[in-house]
């Protein structure tokens, strides 16, 4: 063996103490491209949308012919980079993974329209139905500096200049931009009823479950019918998804339809007009209440909708000035705000699990308070049942962000089978015309990415969305082009 020289036991100092001088990032880099399985890797991340928090299966499955026993599609995992493979992560929210968040809102969006337009097992009738856009929202709990309007008026002007008792002005003259941190702030924090907001959180899906009942008693009572009766003529069927306004409290915005007693294939009664239903749902927002077990230390709270209540019937002719409500602008609107969070009021995405992490948290001093009353008022033995801790990063809101009825539209799951037998070019339908056999063992093996897997990820899913609006371009400019 021959001994090394000078000029190559230098070269090799120098490439170590190059390696040394590499972040943690850079040599994770390195080792990855260097596997022997990394283009397969780059294919499976590219197959999923560069998700940023994939869940890895390892596994098999096997499709057999029912009758023959012959094989006729076989995967197994054993071949794979790691043994394993890689899915989406689903997570809807945009903060958390932008491209299951937008795949997420795509299914959202004809989810919500085909209970409008028809289309996805739903009849082009529910089109001739009696449809409303509804807006619910919370109650004030202490007024909130708020946005100017486009007249640039501003955010409350009070000519008495009035004081609070704890000596703070009752007004604001200032004009505040949309990016103002002051929006969304009370005036006066020691005002604000911050045990009332976090209660009327953790009751919001039982008032809301409490106005789809009470929306049915006052459509059989302007009808003349009993309740009871209602379901021989017609059924009340809805989509609704929770938005966080700057304050921190939910609002929800619905669809509701009326359909005949068989569903949406069947037409209502002649007596069930679009005004009718109108005249419900505004009874029953103004009249429905829940109240709030009894606490020492918060009484027994009444709890309603706020006053602010916007009904809008949903046309279905073209966008114009006289008719901005329109099946495809409502579908647009609801899947725009499932992919959001409190994250996007200022809030966390994750769970708070002891009182050090309110006061670490990355929020306003507002957000902050409603997390703390959160978890004080979680350890009240009476106040329990409302599990006010365990939802203290949403602020005590514990409802899912969208609900339907059963039979509304169609279902995600519905959506993601059609999606999935697509991308398979079709073969799932020509199988089962041969009768299949399925046989599958999967289990779980990891999630997540590496610090360099990750920067691959996400130039992926940027690549992927910068590819999206050029397309989008070119259809808005009449560009030919193949799909």
């Amino acid at each position: 063996m021959y001994p090394m020289s000078d000029e190559a036991r230098r070269s090799v100092l120098n490439e170590a103490e190059r390696l040394r001088l590499l972040s943690s990032t850079e040599r994770d880099l390195i080792r990855l491209v260097h596997e022997p399985g990394f283009p397969r890797w780059l294919e499976q991340i590219k197959s999923i949308g560069g998700c940023a928090h994939p869940i890895y299966l390892a596994g098999h499955t096997t499709i057999r012919d029912a009758v023959t026993g012959e094989i006729l599609r076989r995967y197994d995992t054993s071949e794979e980079p790691g043994g394993r493979m890689p899915v989406r992560c689903r997570n809807r929210r945009e903060t958390r993974c932008a491209p299951c968040s937008y795949l997420h809102a795509g299914d959202t969006f004809h989810l919500v329209r085909s209970g409008l337009l028809g289309g996805k097992g739903i009849t082009s009738n529910v089109q001739r139905h009696p449809r409303l856009f509804v807006t619910l929202t919370a109650p004030s709990f202490g007024p909130v500096h708020g946005v100017s309007g486009p007249e640039g008026a501003r955010c409350r002007p009070r000519r008495d200049g009035g004081v609070c008792e704890h000596g703070r002005p009752r007004g604001c003259g200032r004009k505040h931009e949309d990016t103002d941190s002051a929006v969304g702030q009370p005036l006066c924090p020691d005002c604000y009823d911050y045990a009332g907001h976090v209660l009327w959180h953790a009751s919001a899906g039982s008032l809301w479950n409490r106005f789809c009942r009470t929306l049915r008693r006052h459509l059989a009572t302007a009808a003349g019918i009993t309740q009871t009766c209602l379901r021989e003529h017609l059924t009340v069927s809805f989509a609704k998804v929770a938005e966080y306004q700057k304050r921190g409290a939910v609002h929800f915005h619905a669809v509701i339809r009326l359909d005949g007693p068989d569903g949406p294939a069947s037409l209502p009664p002649s007596w069930a007009t679009t005004d009718l239903l109108t005249g419900a749902v505004h009874s029953a927002a103004d009249s429905v209440e829940v109240h709030t077990p009894y606490s020492p230390a918060t009484g027994e709270r009444v709890l309603k909708w706020g006053e602010q209540l916007d009904v809008h019937p949903i046309r279905s002719d073209a966008f114009t000035d006289s008719s901005a409500v329109t099946d495809s602008a409502v579908a647009a609107y609801v899947a725009k705000y499932v992919s959001k969070s409190v994250g996007d009021a200022g809030g966390i995405d994750y769970r708070i699990t002891d009182f050090d992490s309110i006061r670490l948290a990355p929020v306003n001093a507002h957000l902050r308070a409603l997390m703390t009353a959160c978890w004080r008022l979680g350890g009240l033995p009476e106040l329990e049942a409302l599990n006010l801790r365990a939802w203290t990063h949403t602020l005590g809101f514990r409802g899912h962000v969208l609900t339907k009825s059963r039979q509304y539209s169609t279902t995600y799951g519905a959506l993601r089978a059609v999606r999935t037998d697509h991308q398979n070019g079709g073969g799932l339908l020509v199988l089962e015309e041969r009768d299949p056999v399925t046989e599958s063992a999967w289990r779980y093996v990891g999630s997540g990415h590496s610090p360099a897997e990750a920067d691959i990820a996400y130039g992926i899913a940027e690549d992927l969305a910068n590819l999206r609006d050029i397309r989008r371009e070119m259809i808005a400019e009449g560009w030919k082009y193949a799909a």
